[in-house]
């Protein structure tokens, strides 16, 4: 296949801007919250805690709005028997960021946590820190992966460049600025990502729709003409599959670091849910024209294109339909515009989710759990370390693994069945304690596993009520393939199961213990009756108490980050019912 010389000096010139971004970025603020004691490691995870709206709002939007967001979308617009009524991604995202600026970022940005894996191990000990570690890493591993994927197909439809050396290049170019930045060059760079992404697709979208093969959007919609309405429909079989997965992405998108990596990074808690609403806001903004994408390949008939017969629902390219629109139904140099957004997409979730999985690793397991006497030297080598090693992985896993977002669509469902049930509990339930949480890891866990996972031929062993036997025929072999889908909402039932064996758990052996009824010898995570029981059961709820949280488990906390800091943890308004909440209030009093 001929390169694209066009294609490929427009993807050499954005690469560039955003190399340039990133170390302008990381330049411009190296000694941002490291003066007065702050430490250079959380400067990296939480940007010095300064971040304003502009920059803030643009790269809260951009935790959501990647590669996978807007072709995702664009994709269940096109695909026959979907449309946009399955398309939910852009309406439970942005009722997640609504939700989470609601209920869930004034209090974790007001107890000045570093990370969201933080209030776990305060309440439940690193062990059980570490657990939920797992699930929180997998799913930001798997999606860099997924997105960095899907980023090699596009190149090779556009440009037709390798896909391996496309996406060893942006991999590099994100973990690299990621590494010299930290949450500064992820953030600035999501400016200048968005605008792109925004200014390819719409400059895109009025050539794909002028052109001559393409079906009037509007009769399309609800008529068929080359296949059945792009509007699409929920059959009733099909709502309460439908309200699950549409659950699953309003409150399974918020326990996620890279979403809390943004909120903790406010310059204050007020500031913190301001973010989540301006965020989403954007990401409806930003689905907009891969919908409408979406539209025009649903309304295309393609023998008038240089795509050809058969479409590409039929060759199973349903998956690169935004790409293929902008290839074959715009003109060359317009499709290099958009080509230029699809990159955008991918590298500003990549180096948010590569930055939140060694922010974790570094903070929650190296320091907390393994060698709380780290220096912040070294705390940042080990940072450095693990994002080159997650982005790596992840990049390793894009060139490797056929079945990435079947991976991600099962570490997606862990944070919702196994994280959120966690993060409730731990924020606004009392009393709460490890051996509830361990319960409610292990019961979400198996009943989740229990239902199967179509998309890795995982088969079911627990059959929900509603289960059928489908039938999947590869356009192209004509091989079929049988699956079970589960139509009960198994995903949420095993959310709550998770949440409520939590609590039931923890009130159970705090009642065996402290009557007597099992001796305290056989208390082995000293939960209920250690020397500390009586701090653990009794601030258990973050939200509302009159008392400070002291994070004796937990190395110090350096909260002293800028003059912009200046009265936010004594806000009245903030922390009006909390007493006195000092930086002091979170170091260690050993």
């Amino acid at each position: 296949m001929a390169i694209h010389a066009e294609g490929l000096v427009a993807i050499v010139v954005f690469y560039v801007l955003i190399l340039f971004v990133g170390i302008w970025a990381a330049w411009k603020n190296k000694n941002s919250g490291v003066g007065d004691g702050g430490e250079r490691s959380e400067s990296i995870m939480v940007g010095g805690r300064d971040i304003g709206l502009f920059v803030g709002g643009f790269t809260m939007t951009a935790t959501w709005v990647g590669g996978g967001y807007i072709n995702g979308t664009a994709e269940y617009v096109y695909l026959p028997g979907n449309g946009l009524a399955w398309a939910q991604a852009p309406f439970g995202y942005a009722l997640s960021l609504v939700v989470g600026g609601l209920f869930f970022a004034k209090p974790m940005r007001s107890r000045g946590y570093v990370t969201m894996l933080d209030p776990f191990q305060q309440l439940y000990g690193e062990r059980m820190g570490g657990l939920l570690f797992i699930p929180a890493l997998m799913g930001e591993i798997f999606w860099s992966a997924a997105i960095l994927s899907a980023l090699g197909a596009t190149l090779s439809v556009i440009v037709d460049i390798n896909i391996n050396m496309s996406v060893v290049i942006s991999a590099l170019i994100a973990i690299f600025y990621t590494l010299v930045g930290g949450l500064y060059s992820v953030a600035y760079t999501d400016v200048v990502q968005l605008f792109c992404i925004f200014l390819g697709l719409w400059i895109s979208v009025p050539f794909a729709l002028s052109n001559p093969a393409v079906t009037d959007i509007g009769i399309t919609a609800k008529e068929k003409v080359y296949q059945s309405p792009w509007l699409g429909k929920i059959e009733s079989e099909d709502t309460w599959l439908w309200v699950d997965n549409f659950c699953l992405l309003i409150l399974g998108g918020i326990p996620w670091q890279v979403y809390f990596q943004r909120v903790l990074s406010a310059s204050s808690a007020t500031y913190a849910q301001v973010l989540s609403f301006l965020a989403a806001f954007g990401c409806l903004v930003m689905a907009v024209p891969s919908v409408l994408i979406g539209a025009i390949g649903a309304s295309t008939d393609w023998n008038q294109t240089s795509y050809g017969s058969p479409p590409p629902k039929d060759k199973d390219q349903s998956d690169m339909i935004l790409p293929i629109v902008l290839q074959h139904l715009c003109p060359p140099y317009i499709s290099f515009f958009g080509l230029g957004a699809v990159s955008a997409a991918v590298m500003s979730s990549a180096d948010s989710s590569i930055l939140s999985a060694s922010s974790m690793f570094a903070r929650n397991i190296y320091q907390l759990a393994f060698r709380q006497s780290a220096s912040d030297r070294e705390i940042v080598w080990v940072m450095r370390f693990t994002i080159f090693v997650f982005g790596a992985l992840a990049t390793a896993m894009a060139l490797l693994t056929g079945s990435v977002y079947g991976l991600w669509y099962l570490s997606s469902d862990l944070v919702y069945v196994i994280i959120f049930p966690q993060l409730l509990s731990v924020l606004f339930v009392k009393g709460t304690n490890t051996y509830g949480s361990v319960a409610g890891y292990v019961f979400g866990l198996l009943l989740r596993i229990g239902g199967g996972e179509p998309y890795l031929k995982l088969p079911p062993f627990i059959f929900f009520p509603g289960w059928v036997q489908q039938e999947r025929i590869h356009h192209l072999t004509g091989d079929v393939e049988h699956f079970i889908q589960q139509r009960f909402p198994f995903k949420s039932v095993s959310m709550v199961a998770s949440f409520l064996a939590n609590v039931v758990f923890s009130y159970l052996t705090k009642y065996l213990f402290e009557s007597g009824m099992l001796s305290h010898k056989y208390d082995f995570l000293d939960a209920v009756v250690s020397k500390h029981s009586k701090e653990i059961m009794d601030k258990t709820t973050l939200v509302g108490n009159h008392d400070n949280i002291i994070l004796s488990e937990m190395a110090p906390v350096n909260q002293t980050l800028g003059p912009s800091l200046a009265g936010t943890f004594t806000n009245t308004e903030i922390l009006s019912d909390d007493g006195p909440s000092s930086p002091d209030s979170f170091h260690n009093d050993d």
